[in-house]
């Protein structure tokens, strides 16, 4: 008798269930695939194609529901019914939001079976309700930046007290929280606007350029020194000079700065003259220069000097309420940058996004979407995401369990490898019929 391409795979630690199961399956013509544990059935799930997921809820370790919420993120196209003996309201609302596309109650007839399976093989799982927009109110936008929640207007409000003065700003949060897109903003929106903005990343430059780099030299101050030369504050005059990581600048180049912002004037390496500034330093770290102090590699007046006003940038997990805003502008900007049009996300893809911590913040967020707008067919799907975003399952690699259960689980996959044909089964085994046949009892 041929077999249906369907591949259907059973889950459930009773061995009579699942024989009972695959009895009724092939005699309907479907192929199945036994698994007596959840990680036996995630091993068969990521090396065969599975049209169906049949699964019992109440399972030793891992149960049937954390089963359920991985394959419905790493595995959304595939239809998945439940089947338990354990039926109550609350159980069967906790299945339906786990993925579960119906649920059949034990005892269950052959007919109930049937029409049950038919019905989860008819789901059309690829259709899906768009996200016309990521909120249904116009986003809060300010300069290159968006957010409705407190954390990001606490900023908004901040730059707008010191967009039109020169006082000294330092900009503080983690790596990826956008601290040179508030610089930015502070430079942009006022009426500085048309003059310099010079970024410079501290780190970036070598301990023994940086004095150079960021004063100028004059003409044989150091080998190599063949001209005079502007520095990064030269460069700036009149606008906005932003060093960011300004934890990482030396020990001279900070007692520089600090006669920079106390005295508005800086000298050349090499020279004995002395210049007059007139610009917006603005600094950023993602270090505690409070730490830095303690340990003598920060000045502590320097410290005092650059916190006239500090602006905090709370990290993107403190700010998810701005998370769909944040993903649309990346699906505008790489929709059209790779697709030549505007992409939008499904419902299910943008929950998986806001239910994220993103350790990388803003930019972890736009690397995803950029990956996601490449790899989608067309509108954003959970199966264009990343697997690192979906729901995982924690199995503990000191666990300690029976020999009887690692026995059983090792006997089921042996019969999947062998399609269920016993003598293979019990010739890899090394053991006869007969021992077999009582161990699957």
């Amino acid at each position: 008798m041929d077999l249906r391409k369907e591949n259907i795979l059973i889950v459930d630690d009773d061995i009579d269930i699942l024989e009972l199961l695959q009895r009724h399956l092939q005699s309907m013509d479907y192929h199945t695939y036994k698994a007596v544990s959840v990680k036996e059935a995630l091993f068969i799930l990521k090396d065969t194609f599975i049209d169906l997921l049949i699964t019992d809820i109440q399972m030793p370790e891992i149960d049937g529901l954390q089963l359920l919420k991985f394959a419905n993120e790493h595995y959304p196209e595939i239809p998945k019914l439940v089947v338990t003996g354990y039926p109550s309201v609350e159980g069967t609302l906790e299945v339906i939001k786990s993925g579960a596309t119906d649920y059949l109650t034990k005892p269950f007839t052959k007919l109930e079976l049937k029409e049950a399976v038919e019905k989860a093989l008819k789901q059309n799982t690829s259709r899906k309700k768009l996200v016309p927009k990521a909120v249904n109110q116009k986003p809060n936008i300010y300069a290159d930046m968006v957010g409705e929640s407190e954390a990001f207007k606490k900023v908004t409000n901040i730059i707008e007290r010191v967009k039109d003065n020169k006082a000294t700003v330092i900009v503080t949060g983690e790596s990826g929280t956008g601290k040179e897109l508030v610089a930015r903003a502070i430079h942009y929106s006022g009426k500085f606007s048309r003059e310099p903005f010079i970024a410079v990343n501290c780190a970036a430059i070598p301990e023994n350029l940086q004095e150079a780099e960021l004063f100028g030299y004059i003409k044989g101050a150091f080998t190599g020194a063949n001209e005079n030369r502007n520095g990064f504050f030269q460069a700036a005059k009149g606008g906005t000079l932003f060093l960011d990581e300004i934890g990482t600048a030396s020990l001279a180049v900070q007692t520089k700065l600090l006669r920079a912002l106390q005295e508005k004037e800086i000298t050349r390496v090499g020279s004995q003259k002395i210049e007059k500034v007139d610009i917006r330093i603005i600094a950023a770290t993602n270090a505690n220069l409070r730490e830095e102090i303690r340990n003598n590699t920060f000045r502590e007046d320097l410290y005092y000097r650059l916190t006239v006003v500090e602006i905090n940038v709370p990290p993107l997990r403190e700010r998810k309420s701005d998370i769909a805003l944040l993903t649309e502008k990346f699906l505008r900007k790489y929709g059209i940058e790779f697709k030549d049009r505007l992409l939008r996300i499904s419902p299910e893809a943008l929950q998986i996004l806001q239910r994220y911590n993103w350790p990388g913040n803003i930019r972890e967020l736009e690397n995803v979407i950029q990956r996601a707008v490449i790899m989608a067919d067309g509108s954003i799907e959970v199966k264009d995401l990343p697997d690192f975003l979906k729901y995982q399952i924690d199995f503990s690699d000191n666990e300690l369990r029976p020999l009887r259960d690692i026995e059983k689980e090792y006997v089921q996959r042996v019969l999947n490898h062998t399609d269920g044909n016993k003598t293979k089964a019990a010739e890899i085994l090394q053991i006869d019929r007969k021992t077999l046949r009582e161990k699957l009892k």
